[in-house]
């Protein structure tokens, strides 16, 4: 019984940021594509920039979300959108303004020993998104 009931408190507790993208439906993750595609619009991202936080999202698919045609979203892409959907949260929780958020994520940072964030970011990996998710969220 004791076992049952840790199992379920630590399922409850322990979601990591990757672990979102397990528990986001079909219909969730068009949603969160479109979101993508709004987010990169005011994040001024280059499509290069927004392929590679994508997970080197080929350039003709996401010239294709950008045109509102999304396809199947695999797990991965998942994970990476909830990521990025968990540091704008973030950065719009800890700036008064919006514009402030937008501009942080460009801006060298001191704890990232003076690069910014989007360059962090860009490195490809997924874990660099949920270490700068991790990281914003503490902040709060």
């Amino acid at each position: 019984m004791c076992d049952q009931r840790q199992k379920g408190f630590i399922g409850l507790v322990s979601l990591s940021a990757n672990e979102d993208s397990l528990l986001i439906t079909d219909d969730e993750a068009l949603a969160l594509a479109r979101a993508t595609v709004n987010l990169a619009k005011v994040w001024q991202l280059t499509d290069f920039e927004a392929c590679a936080l994508l997970g080197g999202m080929p350039p003709h698919t996401w010239a294709r979300w950008k045109n509102g045609s999304h396809g199947r979203v695999h797990r991965d892409l998942r994970a990476r959108m909830a990521d990025l959907m968990g540091i704008h949260g973030s950065l719009r929780y800890l700036f008064k303004t919006p514009s402030q958020g937008y501009k942080w994520i460009r801006k060298p940072n001191a704890a990232f020993n003076g690069i910014s964030a989007l360059q962090i970011m860009l490195r490809g990996e997924i874990s660099d998104l949920a270490m700068i998710r991790k990281w914003l969220e503490a902040q709060g």
